[in-house]
């Protein structure tokens, strides 16, 4: 295996990491966005959504609560959720960077 070899596998390891942090990030700001619509909305009981609704709150909840609290809210709205997602996303770019930097 020549050196042009371990480039390209390193390239395409490179390139595989950073579509997975993309895509993780895209996936977690849907859910996100799928927990504030979902919280605004009283869905009739059914156990697809509680289901549902208790997946979002478990997985969006750690996250969103590191925000709330912090963040100052403008009456009743609750501005920790947008300022979670630009961190994220700005984490996401920050971790792409470093990913093509090392690798």
């Amino acid at each position: 295996m020549g050196v042009h070899a371990s480039i390209g596998v390193l390239a395409d390891t490179a390139s595989a990491l950073q579509n997975f942090v993309t895509v993780f990030v895209s996936i977690y700001i849907l859910f996100i966005l799928a927990y504030v619509l979902l919280s605004w909305i009283q869905l009739p009981y059914s156990t697809v959504a509680a289901t549902l609704q208790r997946f979002l709150d478990e997985v969006c909840r750690p996250y969103l609560g590191l925000f709330r609290g912090r963040i100052p809210t403008i009456g009743p709205l609750d501005l920790s959720p947008i300022v979670a997602v630009v961190v994220l996303l700005v984490a996401a770019r920050v971790v792409n960077a470093l990913i093509g930097a090392l690798l």
